[in-house]
């Protein structure tokens, strides 16, 4: 070590090293393992409860933000232009425009489907521009489905609903 100069280095019982699993095993480590049993319970929240009784009514509920005049499908409690709370409760009609979607002709484990299945994100008549609802797209074969095609939503039966966004069988293409 050169004169004037301190040892730096640190004393062999900082310097670390990797554990491997031998170390475990031989008791070199402490090392814990614990199973927890841990419930969780999640709500929806005001504005999708709500949402979600809407459905099983048959009807598609909105807020409204009197302040910059958006109307919010799926509804929201909170405006988030203009940063304040909803100021109303209104329902949108249950038609709409395709906006963009995807031909899906593998499941999500990335089987392949007997036949493919059509996400669309949809604007819904009544709600404001830029308030996507994506679902799924029936009765239309894939290479008929376009940008800006106007769909109207296909329910279940009034007693098979039980206020999922399921309850909306598919949406299907409007004619003329």
């Amino acid at each position: 070590m050169a004169v004037g100069k301190k040892d730096i280095s640190c004393p062999p019982y900082v310097k670390g090293r990797e554990i491997k699993a031998e170390d475990i095993k031989e008791g070199k480590v402490t090392y814990w393992e614990h199973h927890p049993d841990i419930r969780y319970s999640f709500t929806a929240g005001q504005a999708i409860s709500r949402f979600l009784k809407g459905l099983k009514e048959g009807k598609l509920l909105a807020t409204k933000c009197d302040h910059c005049g958006r109307i919010m499908f799926p509804p929201r409690m909170f405006c988030e232009l203009c940063f304040r709370p909803v100021d109303e409760w209104c329902e949108v009609k249950d038609t709409g425009v395709v906006e963009t979607f995807s031909v899906s002709y593998i499941d999500p484990d990335a089987k392949p489907l007997e036949e493919p299945v059509i996400v669309a994100v949809i604007s819904v008549d009544g709600a404001s521009p830029k308030m996507g609802f994506m679902h799924i797209l029936g009765e239309v074969d894939p290479d008929d489905v376009y940008i800006g095609m106007k769909v109207k939503a296909v329910w279940k039966s009034e007693s098979e609903r039980e206020g999922s966004v399921t309850d909306i069988k598919y949406w299907k293409p409007l004619e003329g």
